[in-house]
Parts: C-alpha cells; sequence; structure tokens
C-alpha cells in the first residue's frame, strides 16, 4: 500500500517549518528535490495513522521546555498491527535477492546524509546535543545502513564434510523472521539504525518503538525510508505507552527477535518476558567505563580522549568512562589539564554555534547527577572544577551541569558504583598497574574501557585483562559501523556492528541431504 501523504508541520521557536529536502535515487537519476514536511504520526504498513483513541503526548526541547510536536500515544492495538503489517511484508521481503535488499538501503542512507543538516537540527531539538554533535551523529547513523546493505550480500552459507559416503551436509543462514527494536533517546537516529540496517539487510521485517523523549528522529527516518523504496510494512514505526506496547510485541509468537538498547534494570525484565514465547534477544544495557591513565601516557591525548569520551552528548552515553584512575605519577598533570581543557567549554542551547555542552535530558536526570556530585563531596571528594547545574541564558531550562572534576573520589561514593549519565568525572590514584586493573574491574557492568600508555608490552596486557566487551587503547572514540559493539556481565548480550551483526539476525539450517 503506497504511503498517505497526510503531513503536520512541527513550528520551530521562531515559527519555522522544519522541512526535509529530499532527492530519492531511481535507476541511477536524480528526481526533483522533494520538500517533506516532519511527520508525526505513527507508521503502520506504509500508512500514517494517529492512536486509535486520538491520544497524544508531547515532546518537548529540554533546552528550553517548548513543546515541538504531539505524537500518538499508541498502545496494544497499534502493536497488534504493526506487528500484523510486518507478518504480511516478510515473506516478500526475504525472498528479494540480497542486492535487490541493499539497494533501498543505500538509498536511505544517502537521504539522510543529504538530509543531515536537517535531520540534525531535529535531533539538536527533541534531544537537547550540540548541533555538531547531532550532524556528527547523523553521519554516524548513516554508515550503520551503509554498512548493513554491503553485509547483505556477504550472507554466506556453508557445506560440511560429512563422515558417510551417502550424504551430505549443508549450513543456511536465513532470517529469523520479524523483529522489534526498542531504542534510547541519548542517540535517537543512531541507535535506530544500528538496528534497522542489519535486520531489514538480513531480510526480517521489523517494528520500532523509539523513546518517548525523541521519537520525531525516528519519523523522520521512517520518511525517508518510504521514499527510498522500502515497501510498507517492512519497516514500522510505533510510540506511546511503553508497557502496553512491549506485552504485545513478548505475547505474539511472530516476533522471533527483539533488540534492545537500555538499563539493564529494563533488560531483566525483557529477558524474563522473552521466556514465554523463548525470544531471541539483543541487549546493549548499562555501563560504568573505567579509564586509565598509566605514568607512561600521552598525557595530552589522554586529555583530549577523556574529554571526547566522557563529555560527549552532556555524559549522556552508555559507554563514557564514569571513572577516572590515574597513576600517582602524572596524576597532578592530568587532573590540572583535564580542568583546564573543561573550563572554557561553552554551555547553552545546542541550536546555537560553539556550544559544547547542551542540557540533560529531564528531571529526573538533573536529580541523578546532582545527587552524585553532592553524595562524593558529601564522603570527601574535592570539586576541582564546576558542579553546577542552572540555566546558562534567559528562556533556557535549568538542567545544565558545567563540566565537573572530583577528586579524591574512593569506593563509598554512589559515583564509583552507579553510572551517573552526565558530565561529571570522578578521579582517584592508583599505584601499580595490577592496581588499576583491580579497580576497573571492580564492576557488575562491563561495556566500555579506556586506558592510556605508551608501554606496548602493558597495551596487550591491560587489553586482555579487561573484563569489557570494548576496549579503547589510546582512543577515546572506538565506535565505528565496521567494528562489533557490546558488552559482557550484566552490559548485555550480542554484539551490534560489523560483520558479527548480521549473526543476531539470522537462524542456522542444517540440511542433511542423503544420496
Amino acid at each position: 500500500m503506497a504511503a498517505k501523504s497526510g503531513i503536520k508541520e512541527i513550528a520551530g521557536a521562531a515559527g519555522q517549518v522544519l522541512n526535509l529536502i529530499a532527492a530519492p535515487r531511481y535507476g541511477g537519476h536524480l528526481r526533483p528535490r522533494q520538500k517533506t514536511n516532519v511527520q508525526t504520526r505513527n507508521l503502520i504498513n506504509g500508512e500514517w495513522r494517529d492512536a486509535p483513541s486520538g491520544a497524544t503526548f508531547e515532546v518537548t526541547n529540554p533546552a528550553t521546555d517548548e513543546v515541538i510536536a504531539k505524537v500518538p500515544n499508541g498502545g496494544a492495538e497499534q502493536a497488534k498491527a504493526a506487528i500484523a503489517a510486518a507478518r504480511a511484508a516478510l515473506p516478500g521481503w526475504r525472498a528479494l535477492p540480497a542486492a535487490e535488499r541493499a539497494a533501498p538501503l543505500a538509498r536511505l542512507a544517502d537521504l539522510m546524509l543529504e538530509q543531515r543538516e536537517a535531520l540534525a537540527t531535529l535531533l539538536t531539538r527533541e534531544q537537547g546535543k550540540p548541533l555538531a554533535e547531532s550532524r556528527g551523529e547523523i553521519s554516524y547513523a548513516a554508515s550503520f545502513i551503509t554498512w548493513a546493505a554491503e553485509e547483505a550480500k556477504r550472507v554466506y552459507g556453508e557445506t560440511v564434510p560429512s563422515s558417510r559416503p551417502d550424504q551430505r551436509i549443508l549450513v543456511l543462514r536465513q532470517p529469523v523472521g520479524v523483529v522489534a527494536a526498542i531504542t534510547p533517546w541519548n542517540f535517537p537516529s543512531a541507535m535506530i539504525t544500528r538496528k534497522l540496517g542489519p535486520a531489514l539487510a538480513a531480510g526480517c521485517t521489523m517494528i520500532v518503538k523509539p523513546a518517548e523523549q525523541t521519537p520525531l528522529s525516528a519519523f523522520a527516518i521512517a520518511e525517508l525510508a518510504l521514499q527510498a523504496g522500502i515497501p510498507a510494512g517492512v519497516l514500522n514505526i510505533i510510540t506511546g505507552d511503553a508497557a502496553a506496547i512491549g506485552q504485545v510485541i513478548f505475547a505474539d509468537p511472530t516476533v522471533r527477535k527483539v533488540s534492545f538498547t537500555g538499563s539493564t534494570e529494563v533488560g531483566q525484565k525483557l529477558m524474563v518476558a522473552a521466556a514465554a514465547n523463548v525470544v531471541r534477544l539483543s541487549l546493549e544495557l548499562g555501563g560504568h567505563a573505567p579509564f586509565l591513565v598509566f605514568d607512561d601516557a600521552n598525557i595530552d591525548a589522554a586529555v583530549s580522549g577523556a574529554i571526547k569520551s566522557k563529555f560527549r552528548n552532556a555524559g549522556q552515553t552508555c559507554v563514557c568512562p564514569n571513572r577516572f584512575f590515574v597513576q600517582a605519577g602524572v596524576y597532578d598533570e592530568f587532573v590540572a589539564k583535564l580542568a583546564a581543557a573543561l573550563e572554557p567549554m561553552q554551555i547553552g542551547s545546542g541550536l546555537d554555534e560553539g556550544v559544547s555542552v547542551g542540557p540533560l535530558i529531564d528531571d529526573a536526570a538533573v536529580a541523578k547527577v546532582r545527587d552524585h556530585i553532592d553524595d562524593a563531596r558529601s564522603h570527601g571528594a574535592t570539586l576541582r572544577l564546576g558542579g553546577k547545574i542552572f540555566s546558562p541564558a534567559a528562556g533556557l531550562t535549568e538542567r545544565f551541569c558545567q563540566p565537573t572534576v572530583l577528586e579524591n573520589v574512593n569506593t563509598s561514593m554512589k559515583v564509583s558504583h552507579e553510572e551517573t549519565f552526565g558530565p561529571v568525572a570522578p578521579v582517584r590514584r592508583f599505584t601499580h598497574e595490577a592496581e588499576a586493573i583491580e579497580l576497573a574491574n571492580d564492576s557488575p557492568y562491563g561495556l566500555a574501557s579506556y586506558f592510556y600508555t605508551r608501554d606496548n608490552a602493558r597495551l596487550w596486557r591491560v587489553a586482555e585483562a579487561l573484563e569489557y566487551g570494548i576496549v579503547g587503547a589510546n582512543d577515546g572514540g572506538p565506535s565505528t559501523a565496521q567494528a562489533p559493539f557490546g558488552g559482557v556481565k550484566m552490559s548485555g548480550i550480542g554484539r551490534e556492528g560489523g560483520r558479527y551483526v548480521m549473526h543476531e539476525y539470522l537462524d542456522i539450517k542444517y540440511v542433511s541431504i542423503g544420496l
């Protein structure tokens, strides 16, 4: 069924209408550029739909509390419709040759890059991160689709030598079927495409439930997906009651796979829910990343890596360092240089050029960051820099936290055990390598870790000793589409990225042929 045009406008702070300027490619040629206002309704079977009840909820800019849009507050009925659409679209989509599935995905990535400025502006308005970071996220998001489109052509089976002369053994890889994705607010474009790209490339169809704080980026990607030629029902986007939608997803045996990015607490609940129908899961959950700086490190590089990894998106990333361990010989130098580099960072609305630190996502996030700072100081931490949560200008909310450096941190403090999700760097001294590794691994989480050294032997020792799915050795930004992303321990199961991600959406079938 062709997509209906029903388009709603999203008014900006100055009364503008944000348009996505799309230039779809068909047959290798560009059609005339088309203006498309961002949708604010759910996409089900190629149609833009309101909630059956007409209920909506508001999407606001965390920097200003401006209401950007109202989107459907759907529930079980829309979830069932989305699953039915994905089920109906599955046979035709998975039957396509890999190259024919890859082609519209490649077009979608092209459209996202063509519309990067509009998509980035929309992302900043609903999520708050600086515009420069949003531009980077759109490019990052498109890279997952580009990579997956290529990987679609490299899903190989096997022949296995038999132990009998009258038998031949084949191993086939086939799409798992209908997939559901539940995505977070901190990377509202990239966390969708990191799941959408490989799922569709493998031949699965999909339902996406984006975070309530940031659904507009999901709608924008879905609109471009239709323009790119992805058939109706292959991709469906639904917003609303998370509990009601989740209950339907896990109760319907049609859904064979769920990919979730979010907290460990929610991930544990999803594992219980998945048991009833033995649903496959990919879980990218909480983190508590350590950042180790050894005496032999390039301190300037370590400071640059710390800023890149910790203060991106105001510290609201699952892989950002939450615990800094610095060897005694370079401790004072590292802390001084880190504080000096952070002090001039500009705080404000992400839409203002030059801003490096945007708002925290909501008042609950503010309360947690404030609690962690206060708790650390009450247990003996020294405030080296920042610590203030405030409104940086008239018309802005009090959700902005200064880049903060805490010294003399110890294990009695919440920052040593809980993920802060804010621009707070707690720093602690260590003496020996073995002590640093013990401190780093003293966590139930195992998503990302970082360390800086110029000793090649130490580089290998520490990389192998850290109990984390991702290790940045002299690298503060290791995430990339062609590498496996995921954690160990309570940080989740499964991998996203690289050739490994395709296996998350494929079943293995063994075929024994008697001769």
